[in-house]
């Protein structure tokens, strides 16, 4: 959750690269903000720090209804961040949680037709 080589202070604990909303449609986007915005259990970054790498940007064409979505979290929300990187029993659940409803949401979201931006 530290980078100082990269970054100033903690990262969010979960960080989702859209490219600025070039990378899927905007209606996922809002849906991935506003399942960010409904938990309480992480700090969240939307398009802040890590926006999206190549594949999110190689890949990502929702025009052609190819949507790619980029998500880093950091060790903290599963595991201690020291030695000797010890899975968290009382974290885990809670990020499983959570990425299960990620998974979910965009599951339903091809199924409902986010097709194109």
């Amino acid at each position: 959750s530290h980078l100082p080589w990269l970054f100033d202070g903690k990262l969010p604990d979960l960080n989702i690269g859209t490219v600025s909303g070039t990378s899927c449609a905007l209606a996922l986007r809002n849906a991935i903000g506003q399942l960010l915005n409904e938990q309480t259990d992480f700090s969240h970054a939307l398009d802040g720090r890590f926006k999206g790498g190549f594949i999110t940007r190689h890949y990502g064409r929702p025009s052609d209804g190819v949507h790619a979505v980029q998500l880093e979290k950091c060790w903290s929300t599963y595991m201690h961040e020291s030695a000797p990187y010890a899975i968290d029993k009382q974290r885990l659940p809670k990020i499983e949680g959570f990425l299960a409803s990620l998974t979910q949401l965009l599951v339903q979201s091809r199924l409902y037709g986010v097709s194109h931006g």
